[in-house]
């Protein structure tokens, strides 16, 4: 077979195909957690910066924030993540238990919404039908129809804790880099941090698809706003207390 049939062949375009996992549960908190080390931290050193603070106690608020910050994402995400599962495992026992009671009416229910959206009334039906007897089956699909998700691919509040702890983590230490090594200037501080915010961005940008340039822009430009916005007020705070 030539590269040419064999990229045609619908064989082929079976085997090649492919998709992200996005039921996992890491990708969201993974991002968001970056996103929000990067800003937050960058942010408080702005404002404590812009109020006439030394480098000395600018690093001390930017490590306080940095550990506060990545435990409360981590705890956050966890018991956020756990409670929707509880909830979702809740109403699928529900649901578990209507088609057991009255499994005729559950298939009526199911057969009318796919009417609804155009699908052939004799075909739906006959589907309805077999799945009174395939009860798991019947269960994936009503809880997929009714309440949108899967009965199965529940994200782990375990992988969303650490995947939130490690990169909020990462995102904060960025911006105080600097003070680590011994730089004590503010802009270049915050020049790092938009650095780092426009690398997040391009990364993320990379499981969406969107151009790079648009992710890394889209970082800097709602980072710097916050920067901006807690420099001012450091800024205006410290003139008054001084």
């Amino acid at each position: 077979m030539s590269p040419q049939q064999r990229a045609e062949s619908p064989e082929a375009t079976d085997l090649e195909h492919h998709h992200a996992d996005v039921s996992g549960g890491w990708l969201r908190p993974a991002v968001f957690g970056g996103m929000d080390g990067l800003v937050t931290n960058i942010a408080l050193i702005a404002g404590v910066g812009g109020g006439g603070l030394p480098p000395r106690d600018i690093l001390l608020a930017g490590s306080a924030g940095l550990i506060a910050g990545a435990i409360s994402m981590a705890f956050g995400e966890y018991t956020s993540v756990r409670t929707q599962n509880e909830q979702i495992a809740r109403e699928i026992a529900k649901e578990r238990a209507e088609l057991e009671r009255n499994p005729d009416g559950e298939a009526r229910e199911l057969a009318q919404r796919w009417i609804k959206r155009g699908l052939p009334e004799d075909v739906v039906w006959q589907m309805a039908k077999a799945l009174r007897d395939h009860p798991e089956e019947a269960l994936r699909l009503h809880v997929q129809e009714e309440l949108g998700v899967s009965a199965t691919d529940a994200p782990s509040p375990w992988i969303a804790g650490i995947s939130s702890f490690i990169c909020f983590s990462i995102g904060g230490v960025v911006p105080l880099l600097p003070y680590f090594f011994g730089s004590p200037p503010l802009w270049l501080a915050l020049a790092v941090g938009g650095v780092g915010l426009a690398l997040a961005g391009a990364l993320a940008a990379r499981f969406t698809g969107r151009p790079r340039w648009f992710g890394a822009g889209r970082q800097l430009l709602l980072g710097g706003a916050a920067a901006g916005a807690t420099y001012l007020i450091g800024t205006a705070i410290g003139v008054t207390v001084a």
